[in-house]
């Protein structure tokens, strides 16, 4: 089994993974199935089923779709360019995507929230189809969002315990796909973990690139946190709900140096930070899915904790904590779920 680090720590927006993020790549991801077709599309369909139709209004599922559709993609999203993308087509009912020309779509009539159909092979089910000029469906694929910003058609989630079709398996130098497995691998080759996982990340690239991306990630991570530490006001979407993590931040700042530090100090500051992340991560921002949007606070508060608290701790570390904690949630993908829709919150968190 591989799966890669930069498949678990992906860069994305907020609010969900699943709900949002999931359903920009499958707009994408169909937009380059239709390029490879021999017919040429007049028009967009999409429809919404299971929790992406119940969930999907208060997760952005409706704007990530439309923006999915008009070529967006969550590592690069521009927020003023998908803020203009919508509201050209909320104008014009067209989506220009690159490459296809001008697309009839029509929120209000070709994004469907179906909320008594849900598909078979997964909790976060979509359906995007092309159509012809007439409005016929000349081309269909069905969508899974099944965790963590990954998304299956469904041929892909049929064939996906079927560890033959992977030739990133073949080429790992340490292809564990259990923690026995892992273990028994360390044990007899004498590496860590992270070692482990760094030898099979060098087997697909190069070690600039293995070192840069690790420490992009660690900077995104870094900077979501410092937007959330210095925002105050209150979250987007309607509902007032206040942001704490700036004001709590800066309690926990005036009191450092004046002997009053409590018992559960250490869990304020790794909350705090936590926090920071989730607050941006409800803001739309952009985060890192850690192994989800859902679950996007807590690797970067322990990182962040273990810089600024802890003495010798050191960012030269910082590419073995990722890789290990990469190559654990890997197996946890692997053998059980990071989906909230599908296994609870703590598929995500634990």
């Amino acid at each position: 089994m591989f799966l890669s680090v930069f498949d678990l720590f992906k860069l994305g927006v907020g609010p969900s993974s699943s709900h949002t993020m999931g359903p920009m790549v499958a707009g994408a991801r169909f937009l380059a199935a239709l390029r490879l077709q021999p017919f040429r599309a007049h028009g967009l369909r999409a429809s919404l089923h299971g929790s992406l139709a119940f969930t999907g209004k208060g997760h952005a599922t409706d704007r990530a779709t439309i923006l999915g559709l008009a070529g967006f993609v969550p590592e690069t999203l521009d927020a003023a360019g998908a803020e203009a993308a919508l509201a050209a087509n909320r104008d014009s009912r067209i989506l220009t995507p690159e490459g296809l020309g001008e697309l009839q779509f029509d929120p209000g009539a070709d994004l469907r929230f179906d909320f008594d159909n849900a598909l078979p092979g997964h909790a976060n089910g979509m359906t995007l189809s092309a159509t012809d000029a007439q409005g016929d469906v000349i081309f269909h694929q069905v969508y899974y969002s099944v965790g963590g910003g990954f998304v299956l058609t469904e041929e892909e989630l049929a064939r996906q315990g079927d560890e033959a079709r992977s030739d990133a398996t073949s080429k790992a130098p340490y292809p564990f796909a259990s923690a026995a497995e892992m273990l028994a691998m360390a044990e007899g080759s004498g590496k860590t973990i992270a070692q482990m996982k760094r030898a099979n990340e060098l087997a697909f690239r190069n070690e600039a690139e293995l070192r840069d991306g690790l420490a992009r990630i660690w900077q995104v991570m870094r900077d979501c946190m410092e937007r959330g530490l210095a925002t105050g006001g209150n979250l987007p979407g309607g509902l007032n709900i206040r942001r704490r993590a700036h004001a709590i931040h800066e309690k926990l700042m005036a009191e450092r140096g004046m002997n009053l530090t409590a018992p559960h100090v250490i869990n304020d500051w790794m909350s705090v930070y936590a926090m920071a992340v989730n607050e941006e991560n409800a803001a739309g921002g952009q985060v890192v899915t850690a192994p989800t949007n859902g679950a996007a606070g807590v690797v970067p508060a322990v990182i962040r904790y273990w810089l600024d608290h802890v003495p010798g701790a050191s960012e030269r570390d910082l590419p073995d904590f990722l890789l290990t904690a990469a190559a654990i949630g890997g197996l946890i993908k692997h053998n059980a779920s990071i989906s909230g829709a599908e296994c609870g919150c703590q598929a995500e968190v634990g």
